[in-house]
Parts: C-alpha cells; structure tokens; sequence
C-alpha cells in the first residue's frame, strides 16, 4: 500500500494533469482524435455485408507492431493488430473492421475471430521471439459479456501461451459503461497473470476516471500527445504531466505513434520508458518481426 505522501501526490498530479489536459483542448494547439488515413472513408456497408465471409474464409489478418524500450533499444513486445487486406479498398485496419462488425451485428464474433488468430500466432513463434510480450486489444463488448473471463483464460490457456507475457489494452475513447463491472472482470484477468493497459491515453475525457478506477499496469500516450511533445512549450508540459503522473501510480509509460528521433529523444527526457511507431517499424508479420528481433540482437 502506498504510503499517505504518495496518495498525496498521485492526487495532485491527478488534478494537474486533468487542468493541463482541459487547458491544451481548449487552446490552439488542442489535441484531437485522428483518424487513420483511409478508413473513416470505407463503405461500412459494403464491409458489413462481406465481413462473415472474410471471417469464414480467414481473410482478417493479424500484423504485429513492436515496442522497444526506451534505455536499450531493444524489442520487448508486441501490439497485435487486426488487418484485412480487401480486393477493391485495400487494407483495412481495426476501427472500421469493428465498424462493419457493429453494423452487421458480427462484434463479438469478430473479436472471438481476432483473439484466437492472434493466440494461435504466438504460441508458434519461433524461438528468438519467445521473451516478447503481446499486447492484444480488448473491446467494450468484451469487457461487457457475463463470463467474458473465465472464457477468454480459457481460450488463452488452450492456446498455450503464457499468462504471463500477455497484455490487455483496453481503449479510453468509447470503452466502458459501468467501471465497476470493469474493474472487476479486470482485475480477475490480472490476478491471473495477465497485464492491464490503458490504451489511447489523452484522447477523451474520462481518462482520470480509469486511472483511478481500474487495475492497470500500464498507461499508453496517444500518438497525437506524443507527437505533440516537439511542438509549443504547452504540448510538452501536458505530456510531462501525463508521465508524472502514471509514474507517480506506479504504471509503466508507452508511447505510441513515435516517428522521429527527436520525438523519442524529448520523450526519454521525461521519462518515457517504451514506445512504439514508424522510427522502429510499421506494424509486421511474423517474418519480418523476426529479422528486426535478429537484427537488433547483433546490435
């Protein structure tokens, strides 16, 4: 438990960062939401109508993007990210795959799809990858379905990967109801030896109400916030307060969507100990993730 200075201190810097976060969106330099190029513009009901048979004839794909520490460079894991590579629009990533999936009634189908794929492809990677963690991302209807965890332990233990080497990201923007019934599933799944993060940190308003409210591990910067951090002297104190601020409550700091080298150079500066974005690699497949894991090892 820690001590009455440290509550303190987290509340503190729960209240800073909340001011510094209502401050940056009401500025000029205010952080918003972006979507990824391409998919706020597919068909959702062409992909809708097509989505069960993509699902049945394993056309939804997984890619792995790696995330690197910080203080040594090396790759330490892994975020599992679903793609379908449609004949006539292209690739597809996760936010308009789970769109076609809300319209066609197909979520937890989807999901359940997703969630083995992933399971199924590292359970057999090879053995230079074997110490990577995986993060796999949960949805809203996951986390709301009555007996989610015992099926999903489940599904993760007859798969044969270990417990231990697997994160839950869960998504700020848009993820949960009830906190209480969150908290609990969550707190189950991480009694049992998996990891919890929070995902897309700084994109919405009910970020402090999950810090506070749920059992994390880990606290991810959204790409927007991290790539902010080169900007004006404002955009760098809100992501120094983030950091502070996850660190004061003992959570371990990723930021995504790190491109450059001055962006990770700011952000090891305040602390930032992983990330993961284009100036490591695009997200991958089991192939390629083995030869940057090679490669980075001669290092």
């Amino acid at each position: 438990m820690a001590e009455r200075g440290e509550e303190d201190n987290a509340a503190t810097l729960l209240r800073r960062a909340s001011e510094a976060l209502a401050d940056a969106k009401a500025s000029d330099s205010a952080t918003v939401r972006v979507a990824e190029a391409g998919e706020e513009d597919a068909p959702v009901d062409r992909l809708a109508a097509e989505l069960r048979q993509a699902i049945e004839h394993g056309d939804i794909d997984i890619l792995f993007q790696p995330q690197v520490s910080v203080s040594t460079g090396a790759i330490v894991g892994v975020e599992a990210l679903a793609r379908w590579d449609h004949a006539m629009l292209g690739m597809i990533g996760a936010d308009a795959l789970f769109a076609a999936a809300a319209r066609a009634d197909l979520e937890i189908g989807l999901s359940d799809h997703i969630q083995r794929i992933v399971m199924a492809r590292a359970t057999a990677w090879p053995a230079a990858l074997s110490g990577l963690r995986l993060s796999l991302n949960l949805t809203a209807g996951d986390i709301a379905r009555p007996g989610f965890a015992d099926l999903f332990l489940d599904r993760i233990d007859a798969s044969g990967f270990p417990r231990r080497r697997l994160t839950l990201e869960i998504t700020e923007s848009g993820l949960i109801e009830d906190l209480g019934i969150a908290a609990t599933l969550l707190a189950t799944l991480r009694s049992a030896g998996c990891r919890i993060a929070i995902d897309d940190f700084g994109t919405g308003y009910s970020s402090l109400a999950y810090l506070k409210s749920l059992p994390l591990d880990y606290l991810k910067i959204d790409k927007k916030l991290s790539q902010d951090i080169t900007g004006t002297v404002r955009d760098r104190v809100v992501v120094r307060g983030v950091i502070d601020m996850a660190r004061s409550l003992g959570l371990s700091v990723i930021a995504e969507g790190v491109e450059t080298t001055e962006q990770l150079d700011l952000l090891a500066k305040e602390g930032c100990q992983y990330y993961q974005g284009f100036l490591c690699s695009e997200p991958v497949d089991v192939v390629t993730l083995l030869r940057l894991v090679e490669a980075q090892a001669k290092i």
